[in-house]
């Protein structure tokens, strides 16, 4: 297994920043839009995105978690014993702004299945979707309108975001033979 680092944890400080301004940009209130980070990654990075935000403007916008577990198209076919983790939206998403948050953007499926579970929750105003890695291999018709880098990938390569929080270090590997599920 091979393995290749394409962002450092400046590059990846960086992106957070530039994610925060451009969330901000858009929004006369700080406090808006609310921001939903995606377990489990996303969850990590938006946390972040969020603290920038809040030292940029001084308004910490609302922020929650979301589990898409029960969501997914596969959950029946491929995940043999689902690991379901929190999913905690604390503030009404009616007629709001919202940002999903993740680390990767692959086939699309997941980002589906976090509108999916969206809606079940509210009916939100507008969402957008913002990932640290886009590396290609959609299967539905789905972009990001946020994107850390763009990484066209082969099939039998992963890429890998870390944050200190889980793996003890910010930084985004390209990780050469292993086979990557949406």
């Amino acid at each position: 297994m091979e393995e290749a680092k394409i962002m450092s944890e400046e590059d990846v400080n960086r992106t957070y920043l530039r994610f925060a301004h451009q969330f901000l940009e858009p929004h006369d209130d700080p406090s808006e839009p609310a921001i939903i980070g995606m377990q489990t990654r996303g969850v990590f990075i938006g946390r972040r995105i969020v603290n920038i935000i809040e030292d940029i403007s001084g308004i910490k916008p609302d922020f929650g978690v979301l589990d898409v577990t029960f969501y997914r198209d596969d959950f029946r076919s491929k995940l043999k014993i689902p690991e379901v983790k929190i999913t905690e939206i604390p503030f009404d998403l009616y007629n709001r702004d919202v940002i999903l948050v993740d680390d990767v953007l692959y086939t699309g499926r997941t980002v589906r299945s976090a509108m999916d579970a969206l809606m079940d929750y509210g009916r939100p105003r507008s969402i957008k979707f913002c990932c640290m890695i886009d590396r290609g291999h959609r299967e539905l018709p789905i972009r990001s309108d946020y994107v850390g880098m763009t990484v066209p990938t082969h099939a039998d390569e992963e890429v890998q975001v870390k944050v200190k929080e889980l793996d003890g270090e910010d930084a985004v590997y390209i990780v050469k033979g292993r086979r990557t599920d949406a």
